[in-house]
Order: C-alpha cells, then structure tokens, then sequence
C-alpha cells in the first residue's frame, strides 16, 4: 500500500494508506454507522460527491459481487476504514474490494482512526476535504480544496440520473434461488423518475406488483400527465439522490406539475424532499446528516416503531405540518421521517424501506402505494 495525504477544511492533516485508485480526490465526507453492506452503500448513487467514512472497523473481509452492486458504478468519491482486508470469505463473493474501488476510480483509505474523523464530524458537522496519493504537501493540497466547488454546488443528478428510459425486470432477492426474482408485467405502470435511484428500491416497486418504467431526470411534467390521463400509467415515484435538492430548479417546477395534476406520488430520500420543496416548504441542512442502518423512526398517532435505513444530509421543516400529516419521527433527533399530504394521493418517507443494506421492517410500504396505484 502507498501513501495517501488528507486534508480536511477545518485544518485537520492527516497521513494515511490507500487501496483502490490512486490520484487527487475532493469531496464532503460523512460517516456510515452501518455494520454490513459495504458495498451497497459504495454503490448508492446518493453518495455521489462524498467520502465515506465507514465506523465498522473490519471492511473488504466478505469480497463483493455483482449482485450486491445498486447502480452500474460507484459514485462516491472515496471511503475511508480502519482496517482494510483484501483477503475475503463469503459464498457470494466474486472479487476484492480493492478491485472495485480501481475499477470505479473511487479512492480508498485504510489505517486511519475512523473513530476520531467520525467524533469529529458529530462534533463539527460534514466538512469538505481532499486526499491525495500524488501531494503530500498541506498547504498545496489546502490551496486546491479552497479551489473546489463544494458539493452544494455541483448538480449530481445529472451524472447519476439514467439517460434512457427502460423498463426495470426484475424484484426482490430470492434467498432459496439464489437470484432476483424476474419481474411479471402487472396491469397498472408507474414511471419512476431516476434523481439516482438504487437498483432494490425499483425491485421492490416490482415485488409490489407494479411494472416499471424509469425515465431520466430531465422528464417533461407535460408528457406524464398525458399518460395518467390516458390510464397508461397510474402512478409516479420519486427517487432518491445525491447533492442539495434546493439546486433543483428546473426539476422543482416539474414536481410541481405532477402534484397539480392529481397522480398518485411516492417518494423517498431526495423525492421526499423535493416534493416538501415543491410544496413551498424548503429543506435544510443537517449538522452531519443520518447514515446508517439502526434508525428508529415512529409513527406519531400509534408509536409503532420501526428500526430503518438512513442516507442523507437534508431533512423538511416542521412547517411541513400546516399541508401534510406526519407519519414518521426519527427517535434519535425527533426530525420528521414520513408524510402523507393532505387530500391528495401523495406520501413520502426520508428513510430507505427498500434497505439494502438495512432492516426490513419498512418494506410495507412499497405495498401500500401499490394499493393507490392498483
């Protein structure tokens, strides 16, 4: 393994080992408390533009495959973990994670305490930084994280979101077969608007039932109405995605479109968020966001509680409230999960019931907008 330089905004200079690519990455870096998955969570188009810091101690020691992958590539700028293995043990596994990493150009970093970058971040917030196998001089690599445009800057969707339409085939893993399950064409199609969605959450929308046609981001509002209105399709979802969803202009105004014209919606994550925006409730921005996958969440009425998958930096206002019930509470900082919007045929969730990786608890809820939809 070679060297590999961090620098952090705050000032912090760190010395390091690499695995993976090589080269100068820069980035915002948060932390993933999840205990499995890696490779999942490296795959998440959501992390475009990050580093991710891993507090699972122990990563590389189960390969991956090309079953585990939730999008074609790996967006993320680089993962950072105290131990790396490049010897792995698992049935599934069909190569290192070294490899991957190379393949994908995604820095990796290794013998360095994740446990102090992750107190650090809950203490000061996710922080832009830069790492480097070629500069190991602070004040150059200083000057080019100064340089960069933060990740508030730079619109992600455009390099995630999918550039043709496509329908999804196949659902849910099969456990006995060993594969997923191939997907039947239902009587009612949903389109699903691709911000970067992952690969289990349109398995799931076709274990539900639904047929699934994806679209890219730069969907015309005008055209999907056409079809509900048609009974061609009878519903939208709205995905998940990486960066600042206040960027998102001109995708704003088509959301507000579809919520006009009276489609069943779903949405999680980035969705979620976009339709409280388009709604005229704006997101902010979490100290250090939620990544992980032992979030409990609430639902306010009957305190059932479910233990969900986290992945973002945004969050919607409490203002959310004077248009929408709130069916969801994060138990850990009390900040709102789920809505269902007033007479409308609208719900979103903040978290990932699709979990990959994650609990399963929250899968019931794929089921419930199939219902609307059917």
């Amino acid at each position: 393994m070679q060297k590999v330089w961090i620098y952090l905004e705050n000032g912090t200079f760190l010395e390091a080992k690499s695995f993976g690519a090589t080269g100068t990455s820069v980035g915002e870096v948060v932390f993933n408390t999840s205990l499995t998955g890696y490779q999942e969570i490296i795959t998440d188009p959501s992390y475009a533009g990050q580093f991710v810091t891993f507090t699972m101690p122990e990563i590389g020691n189960v390969g991956v495959n090309e079953d585990d992958m939730e999008s074609k590539t790996a967006y993320c700028k680089g993962v950072l973990v105290r131990n790396y293995h490049h010897k792995y043990s698992n049935y599934r596994a069909q190569g290192d994670l070294d490899s991957l990493l190379k393949e994908h150009n995604v820095l990796g970093i290794t013998a360095i305490d994740t446990r102090y970058l992750t107190k650090m971040l809950r203490d000061e917030g996710a922080m832009m930084m830069i790492a480097s196998t070629e500069i190991s001089d602070k004040d150059e690599l200083a000057k080019k994280l100064s340089e960069s445009p933060r990740i508030e800057d730079i619109n992600y969707i455009e390099e995630v979101s999918t550039k043709e339409t496509y329908i999804h085939k196949s659902g849910a893993w099969n456990h006995n077969e060993k594969a997923y399950n191939k997907a039947v064409m239902s009587d009612k199609k949903i389109v699903v608007v691709d911000f970067g969605v992952k690969r289990n959450i349109l398995n799931e929308l076709v274990q539900s039932g639904l047929e699934v046609e994806v679209v890219p981001s730069t969907f015309k509002a005008d055209d999907l109405i056409a079809r509900f209105e048609a009974k061609e399709i009878g519903g939208i979802f709205l995905s998940n995605g990486p960066g600042d969803p206040l960027t998102l202009t001109e995708e704003k105004k088509e959301v507000q479109k579809l919520i006009g014209a009276g489609i069943p919606m779903f949405a999680i994550c980035l969705g979620h968020q976009m339709l409280s925006i388009a709604h005229g409730h704006d997101t902010y921005k979490l100290p250090f966001g939620q990544h992980g996958g032992n979030h409990p969440v609430a639902n306010p009425k009957t305190m059932i509680v479910e233990i969900t998958a986290q992945n973002h930096n945004y969050n919607v206002p409490e203002s959310i409230e004077q248009i929408a019930e709130i069916t969801h509470k994060n138990l850990f900082d009390g900040t709102i999960e789920g809505v269902k919007y007033k007479n409308k045929d609208i719900f979103s969730v903040q978290h990932h019931p699709e979990a990959s990786p994650g609990p399963h608890e929250s899968k019931y809820i794929f089921d419930e907008f199939a219902k609307i939809v059917k």
